[in-house]
């Protein structure tokens, strides 16, 4: 089963220095019928002002994924790190027991854009922790990149405390790909620009999305050319 939900049935907020979209309950946006989707919780695809951001404030229990896709985000937190990403960087923090954060804009001039993704983890009780990697924007290519899984095979790849991993791609025009997955798990396309077709028949736009339930092989195609995100993940979570 395919659902699509289109890029304008996202909540919007515009608070002068952000702009927000939300994919799922969050904040002062609520719907119960919306929480989440096995154990993604938040999808908040982010623009933040020059010199803006969100101040320090705390979090516990939570496995908190930002990606740039424009611009640069800073980050710093109550362990110590502190850290700027932009394009083929990502920030991974695991709250665990409780951790206090700060991400902001550092530049002066440049908008910055970033997709923050909460997912709840696989087990509580863990220290607090942040990974910052960087992956090869070249290997997007016409293929599905792993940058943040629970079993990392390399170093440009996030650890995360839960079953999921998240792959990026780069889908040149006319070109195909085809994901697999074991029986019993869910996906989650975002399609960040560009066009995307699932097996021939859901047609994506940018900023859509689709939640992908009993379909373990799923076909994605391309007529103008897509960046996507793709997320395999349990079912609950």
């Amino acid at each position: 089963m395919i659902r699509i939900d289109r890029a304008s049935s996202r909540y919007h907020a515009d608070y002068g220095w952000l702009k927000t979209y939300h994919s799922f309950s969050f904040g002062e946006y609520y719907d119960p019928n919306n929480i989440q989707f096995g154990p993604l919780r938040v999808l908040n695809d982010d623009f933040v002002a020059p010199l803006a951001g969100f101040g320090a404030h705390p979090h516990r229990e939570m496995e908190i994924v930002s990606i740039v896709l424009k611009g640069y985000l800073q980050h710093e937190d109550s362990t110590g790190h502190k850290a700027v990403t932009t394009f083929g960087g990502v920030q991974r923090m695991s709250a665990g027991t409780g951790i206090v954060h700060s991400e902001v804009n550092p530049s002066a001039t440049e908008e910055v854009n970033f997709l923050q993704l909460w997912f709840f983890p696989e087990q509580y009780g863990l220290p607090p922790s942040y990974e910052r990697t960087e992956f090869p924007v070249d290997k997007m290519k016409n293929a599905l990149l792993p940058i943040v899984t629970k079993h990392p095979s390399s170093p440009g790849i996030a650890h995360i405390h839960q079953d999921l991993t998240i792959y990026l791609s780069d889908l040149e025009a006319g070109h195909e790909l085809t994901f697999t997955q074991p029986e019993g798990r869910n996906i989650f396309v975002f399609v960040i620009e560009g066009d995307l077709t699932l097996n021939g028949e859901a047609h994506l736009q940018r900023r859509d999305a689709a939640r992908i339930t009993e379909m373990p092989v799923l076909r994605l195609a391309t007529n103008e050319g897509s960046r996507l995100m793709l997320i395999d993940l349990p079912k609950e979570g």
